[in-house]
């Protein structure tokens, strides 16, 4: 029986004994550490911190720890919010009931490396995983431009990223092949699920069942290219970023921006300062299409290089990315907005002119680019007041501002009911009724919580 109030001491001496000394954690420090995520991004969400504090933070190394972990938090009626490597943007990660952080960073374990697929536990780092892949000769479909995140953050909290052109998104796409979840109970243990039965599971923060393993897809590995070019202006690379992103073989990764983004970055040989720049991941058959519509609009291929750090870094120059090094250069200034359609290239200056300072980050996909905008921030309400504008002008936007399940949600709050009786896992996340205010022409892009 679940108690009604949390004992707390209680969950704290029997990790103890589960975990070892160094494998739980009651210092202030350290709860305060595994408390916030990267939602400092955000400067909506930095102005209402602190939104929880963790009591405890425990370590499990394995699958099968991490459901012994649940399990004892369940007997003991302790909230259970889930973590990687903290690196989400939006607060999903933050113990808003306090309770349990439950760190599965040290579950690392690449289980295996088969024909076509890998399988891991939920805090081996995607960046492990694809170079476990490289070495076999295949590839991720997709991973998250945050490449030092880890798989079950990934799957939990992100959407797409490097892959994202050919393979779409993480849920209804064909990565995921099997998840071995922990639910909420006291007897808690790894259910295998494969297929569609592992749908629900993905993209809901861990509030339905905690992702303790999982087995993705692989594809065989391409010869891929960074490829860097640059422009006079921005229109420039507007002009033929869908072109890029439509070669084939399909590219991994296609990216645009302002010259502003090129002197917000450390200097880089392939994005020269004072210039719009244009960067993509290109399987090396598409360098020459590429480099010819570069130069057909007045561009310049400033560089193209080979290797799996050469083409990790590029994507880490993509989705949210850009925002962060803005954020870095010019701090207290810029917030963003994920957007997506074909007026990101066609109305780009009524687009631009939705917010103070509006800049577009803008990545290809097939059938319409998506990106992120940005722009000077003000407030809370005049983040919300431009979603209207930017609907007049065919603009879907997706409000990145929030920590609530977005998707699915009536799925997740049923399956909810059956997998958490006591309602402990990652609390807060999962609002009954869902806010009105969380999306507006929803918008999947590359959210990755980690």
């Amino acid at each position: 029986m679940t108690p009604t109030t949390p004992d707390l001491a209680g969950l704290a001496a029997t990790l103890t004994e589960l975990l070892g000394e160094r494998g739980v954690s009651v210092d202030l420090a350290t709860r305060e550490r595994a408390s916030v995520d990267g939602c400092k991004l955000s400067p909506v969400i930095s102005a209402k911190l602190p939104l929880g504090l963790a009591d405890i933070v425990a370590y499990p190394t394995s699958a099968q720890q991490i459901a012994q972990v649940v399990a004892a938090a369940v007997r003991h009626g302790v909230p259970i919010t889930p973590r990687g490597k903290g690196t989400g943007n939006y607060g999903q990660g933050i113990p808003m009931s306090g309770g349990l952080v439950l760190d599965m960073s040290r579950a690392r374990t690449i289980v295996e490396v088969g024909d076509g697929f890998v399988t891991a536990d939920a805090g081996a780092v995607l960046a492990m995983i694809e170079n476990q892949a490289w070495s076999a000769g295949q590839q991720l479909l997709l991973y998250p431009s945050t490449a030092q995140s880890t798989l079950g953050g990934f799957l939990s909290g992100g959407s797409g990223g490097t892959g994202s052109i050919a393979h779409g998104v993480i849920a209804g796409g064909p990565f995921v092949v099997a998840l071995d979840v922990v639910h909420a109970t006291s007897d808690a243990e790894l259910v295998h699920f494969e297929g569609e039965a592992a749908q629900p599971y993905l993209h809901n923060y861990g509030t339905a069942g905690i992702i303790a393993r999982a087995t993705v897809r692989l594809e065989p590995l391409q010869e891929w290219r960074a490829f860097y070019a640059s422009f006079d202006d921005f229109s420039q690379a507007l002009s033929i970023i869908r072109q890029v992103g439509d070669l084939e073989p399909t590219p991994r990764l296609v990216s645009a921006d302002l010259p502003t983004l090129a002197d917000a970055l450390p200097s880089n040989a392939g994005i020269p300062k004072g210039r719009a720049s244009l960067r993509a991941i290109l399987d090396a058959r598409a360098v020459a299409a590429a480099a010819a519509l570069v130069e057909s609009v007045g561009g310049v291929v400033e560089d193209v290089r080979d290797g799996a750090q050469e083409v990790m870094r590029l994507s880490m120059i993509s989705y949210n990315h850009p925002i962060e090094w803005l954020q870095k250069a010019y701090p207290g200034t810029y917030f963003h907005v994920e957007v997506g359609g074909d007026a990101l290239v066609e109305r780009i200056d009524e687009v631009h002119a939705v917010y103070a300072g509006g800049m577009l980050h803008i990545e290809a996909q097939k059938g319409r680019p998506i990106g992120m905008l940005a722009g000077e921030y003000e407030s809370e309400e005049a983040v919300v007041a431009g979603f209207a504008t930017l609907a007049e002008l065919g603009v879907n936007t997706h409000n990145p501002h929030q920590w609530y399940v977005d998707v699915e949600i009536e799925r997740t709050r049923e399956l909810k009911a059956e997998t958490d009786p006591q309602a402990l896992l990652n609390p807060g996340k999962l609002p009954a009724p869902a806010p009105t205010s969380a999306v507006s022409n929803p918008l999947m892009v590359s959210g990755t919580t980690a």
